[in-house]
């Protein structure tokens, strides 16, 4: 299968899906990552090498494919949706994507919200434009230190009903794409620190009665 993974900014796509896209391209999917603010600027502690560190993440993790966008970062709310799904649905012609994992719509960074809202827009693309195929998968992910962070308590909060068995050996391929992004990790107990990934991973493993897991929450499935 095609698989797009549709993310805001550099890193997301290993927060929230690095093994899984691991095991993806090593059972031989292909596997692209569209990111709609490459450069995130806003970033405490931005790195001079982003573009470089995102690519050798790609490289640990097997991407094949990489869609760069360049929206302004924790300003996504002040561009068009038009342009936004636009980007996506560029995306998902050209890489012909069959899956798409995107953020939850009740992330609390409103970049991921932005992105989740376009990529649904996105994914009724085969309505609209005759030779596109409608999709086969729509899953939402979890980012930790942002989804959370869901403060909206009326909103559908993230509940995961797809588990992704990673093994010990997707989580240490995780942690070291993450170690590609310099800066990024924290040390714990933040949420982004390597103990709490590797609790997160072994909580969603126990609830799906394996070892390490990376929990989704699947919004349509036609495979």
């Amino acid at each position: 299968m095609n698989v797009l993974f549709v993310v805001a900014h550099p890193d997301d796509e290993v927060l929230g899906a690095g093994a899984t896209i691991h095991r993806l391209a090593s059972e031989g999917h292909r596997v692209a990552v569209a990111t709609m603010v490459s450069q995130a600027e806003a970033r405490a502690q931005l790195s001079p090498t982003l573009r470089s560190d995102q690519a050798r993440a790609h490289e640990i993790l097997g991407v094949q494919r990489a869609f760069s966008g360049s929206f302004p970062n924790i300003r996504m709310n002040t561009v068009a949706h038009l342009e936004l799904v636009q980007f996506i649905e560029s995306a998902i012609r050209e890489w012909g994507a069959e899956c798409i994992y995107t953020h939850h719509p009740s992330d609390t960074n409103n970049d991921h919200v932005m992105t989740s809202a376009a990529a649904q827009a996105a994914c009724r693309l085969f309505q609209r434009r005759e030779g596109v195929a409608p999709l086969r998968q729509f899953a939402y992910m979890e980012v930790p230190s942002s989804t959370e962070w869901s403060f909206d308590a009326p909103a559908a909060r993230f509940t995961p009903n797809l588990f992704v068995e990673i093994g010990k050996e997707g989580l240490d391929v995780k942690l070291r794409a993450m170690e590609a992004y310099p800066g990024v990790m924290r040390p714990y107990p933040h949420p982004r620190s390597a103990e709490a990934i590797t609790g997160l991973a072994a909580f969603r493993g126990a609830q799906a009665g394996c070892c390490y897991a990376e929990a989704f929450e699947q919004v349509f499935s036609r495979l």
